[in-house]
C-alpha cells in the first residue's frame, strides 16, 4: 500500500492490496477516498462498541466490503440494477476471480447490497454492519461517538474529501437519469432523482391499481 497511507490502520494482505489497486483504477478518486475512509471509520466505530479485528470480526472482509461498497458507481460496475446491487455483483465477480471462497464472497456481497439499509445492516455480523456504519459516518458523523483529536485531519490529509457527497450524488443521479430503472420510486437512488428532477411519484393506490392488478380497491370501503 502506498506510503501516502502510512500511519493509517489499513489491512495489508495481498488480497486487500490487489483490491485497492483494482478499485482505484475504476472509481472516481472522490469515491475511492470515501470508501477508504469508510473502513477507517467503520473500524473506529467497532472499537467504540468493544469490537476488535481478529477477535470479533474478520478485518480483511471489513476492508473489502468498505473498499468495494460503491463499485457500482463506476463505469465498470454500472449494470442494470440499483448501484448497490451492481456493486455487490461486481465485488463478487472480482473476489471469485481472486480465488476467495464462496462463504467469504457472500459476506462481502451482503455488506455491499445492504449498505443503504441501515436498520437491517446493523443487525448483521460486524463485517456487514460496520461497512454501513463507516460509510454513513464519513458522509455525516452523527451519534455519541467522537473521533480522537486530530484524527480526522490525519485521515483527510491522506484521503482528501474531493467533494465526496456531491460526487456521490452526481454519480447516483447520472446513472439513474440514463437508466431510470436503476432508481425505482421509494428507493434512495429514486429519492435523489426525484429531488433532482422534481418528478412526482405515484401514490400507493396508484401503484396498486395499475393494470394488470388484482382489483383490491374495487368496491373497497375503509372501516370507520
Amino acid at each position: 500500500m502506498d506510503d501516502v497511507y502510512a500511519g493509517l490502520l489499513f489491512t495489508r494482505t495481498d488480497l486487500a492490496l490487489s483490491a485497492m489497486r483494482y478499485v482505484q483504477g475504476i472509481e472516481d478518486p472522490a469515491i475511492f477516498n470515501h470508501s477508504m475512509r469508510s473502513y477507517l471509520y467503520g473500524r473506529f466505530l467497532g472499537e467504540q462498541q468493544g469490537l476488535h479485528p481478529g477477535r470479533d470480526y474478520d478485518d480483511e472482509l471489513l476492508f473489502l466490503g468498505c473498499l468495494l461498497h460503491d463499485a457500482g458507481l463506476s463505469a465498470e460496475g454500472n449494470g442494470d440494477q440499483r448501484f448497490d446491487m451492481d456493486g455487490a455483483d461486481l465485488a463478487a465477480r472480482f473476489l471469485t476471480d481472486q480465488g476467495v471462497s464462496p462463504e467469504r464472497v457472500e459476506v462481502v456481497w451482503d455488506a455491499i447490497a445492504l449498505h443503504l439499509h441501515y436498520e437491517i445492516a446493523m443487525r448483521k455480523r460486524p463485517e456487514i454492519a460496520l461497512v454501513t456504519a463507516g460509510a454513513g459516518f464519513d458522509l455525516g458523523p452523527e451519534g455519541p461517538h467522537t473521533l480522537p483529536a486530530g484524527y480526522a485531519d490525519r485521515v483527510h490529509a491522506s484521503l482528501p474529501r474531493l467533494h465526496a457527497a456531491a460526487v456521490l450524488y452526481d454519480a447516483i443521479v447520472g446513472q439513474a437519469i440514463d437508466k431510470p430503472h436503476k432508481a425505482p420510486p421509494f428507493s434512495m437512488p429514486g429519492e435523489l432523482v426525484r429531488q433532482e428532477t422534481q418528478a412526482v411519484w405515484p401514490t400507493w393506490k396508484q401503484l396498486m391499481t395499475q393494470s394488470p392488478s388484482w382489483n383490491d380497491y374495487d368496491g373497497y370501503q375503509p372501516e370507520g
